[in-house]
């Protein structure tokens, strides 16, 4: 009987489209990466999502990320991203966590309950604590590294952390993780070299944020602020949701 997942079934089997069904799966960070993530996965048919990010679409989202459009400008980037899911597939159960993951906010996660974690944050400290919860609970976890400042979506492959190269993020990313113990982590990376953004403060939202009102943490509070396209963050977040996909089913390419 054709549904809304047949020709997935095709490929992937009726045993390997329930474990889908089965599986919940935590996406931390809906944003350039984590969206396509969230796509994909609930066209895959993922029967239940963890949603956590705290932050409203911006006009600056709209040149790459799947949830961003002018209608959804000022929306939560979570509302969005439960009503394209349920869009897709009603059946499919939503939580949601608006806020901005640290390490103060653990408790509030129950980390066992998750069948994946998807780290797609872009701070250090969110993402190794991260890591580490989802080690500590036996949780299969992959990470995002650097997708910003990049042009060339060819260049992005999957890898352990420590064989990683090229990537500044992934170099601080071995260090704080070796110190810590863990011996291995899937990530997803680019071997392309980072370029500088063109420093032309009439274009950068860090002298003209237009961050919607309410948003905690705006662009003028963050480190830097990274050059963008609408084919690298996708890329790495459909290569991330193959490899969920393929982790929970068990169906690789041989």
């Amino acid at each position: 009987m054709l549904d809304t997942f047949s020709r997935t079934k095709l490929l992937l089997g009726e045993e390997a489209m329930e474990r889908l069904r089965a599986s919940r799966v935590a996406v931390f960070g809906i944003g350039g990466v984590g969206g396509y993530v969230v796509e994909a996965l609930a066209r895959s048919g993922v029967g239940s999502f963890e949603l956590v990010d705290d932050d409203r679409i911006c006009l600056t989202n709209v040149n790459r990320q799947i949830l961003a459009t002018r209608k959804t400008i000022g929306k939560y980037k979570i509302d969005v991203a439960e009503e394209r899911i349920h869009d897709i597939n009603p059946q499919a159960e939503v939580t949601k966590q608006r806020c901005f993951y640290l390490p103060a906010r653990a408790a509030e996660f129950d980390f066992s309950s998750y069948s994946y974690v998807v780290d797609a944050v872009d701070t250090v400290t969110a993402k190794i604590d991260l890591i580490m919860r989802a080690k500590s609970s036996d949780v299969p976890i992959i990470s995002c590294m650097g997708a910003g400042n990049r042009l060339d979506p060819t260049q992005l492959s999957v890898a352990d952390i420590y064989e990683t190269s090229n990537d500044p993020l992934s170099k601080v990313m071995r260090h704080e993780l070796r110190k810590r113990g863990v011996t291995d982590l899937k990530v997803v990376y680019s071997t392309e070299k980072a370029r500088r953004p063109i420093d032309d403060p009439s274009i950068s939202c860090r002298y003209h944020c237009v961050c919607p009102p309410g948003t905690e943490r705006k662009c003028t509070d963050r480190r830097d602020i990274p050059g963008s396209t609408a084919f690298v963050p996708p890329v790495a977040g459909m290569i991330i949701a193959a490899e969920v996909v393929a982790d929970l089913t068990g169906v690789r390419n041989s």
